[in-house]
């Protein structure tokens, strides 16, 4: 398994025990940033995780901010992208389960590290069940075929 990650100054210093994390785990990794809490936009450090992911040069990829959400959004704009914000373990399961999800966007100030590292563990360990929920993976990306529409 190979790795994309990406911080933007609010979620820097998760980012850093992330890559510990998979380091301990033996997962392979790249980093795209940012390397200090320096001021940084979000969307720059969202695009090359997502398009490494899109591109077939990473299986997935981790993203973190202050709450994940400016993170988060900024993926799924990325055609591929289903990039999932999780909060708790449930939903790094579930999300990996259900929706597929290839990207993980976490909050710095949101949640404890912790409970992040879990997440990310939870996250990474499970795999897409297929079956009856493929049918909803093509109804979305069907969706990024039909922009002019709306």
């Amino acid at each position: 398994m190979k790795i994309a990650i990406a911080s933007d100054h609010g979620g820097y210093q998760y980012k850093e025990a992330i890559k510990k994390r998979l380091d301990e785990l033996d997962i392979e990794y790249k980093d795209f940033g940012t390397h200090s809490s320096d001021s940084v936009d979000y969307p720059d450090y969202a695009r090359p995780v997502s398009e490494g992911v899109t591109s077939g040069a990473f299986d997935k990829g981790i993203l973190v901010c202050g709450t994940g959400i400016g993170m988060s959004i900024a993926a799924n704009k990325v055609k591929g992208i289903r990039c999932a914000l999780v909060h708790d373990v449930f939903t790094a399961q579930v999300t990996r389960r259900h929706n597929d999800s290839n990207v993980l966007a976490l909050g710095q100030r949101v949640i404890g590290e912790g409970l992040a590292l879990l997440i990310v563990e939870t996250w990474l360990s499970n795999e897409y069940e297929g079956g009856r929920h493929q049918q909803r993976i093509d109804k979305i990306t069907a969706l990024e075929t039909v922009n002019d529409r709306y």
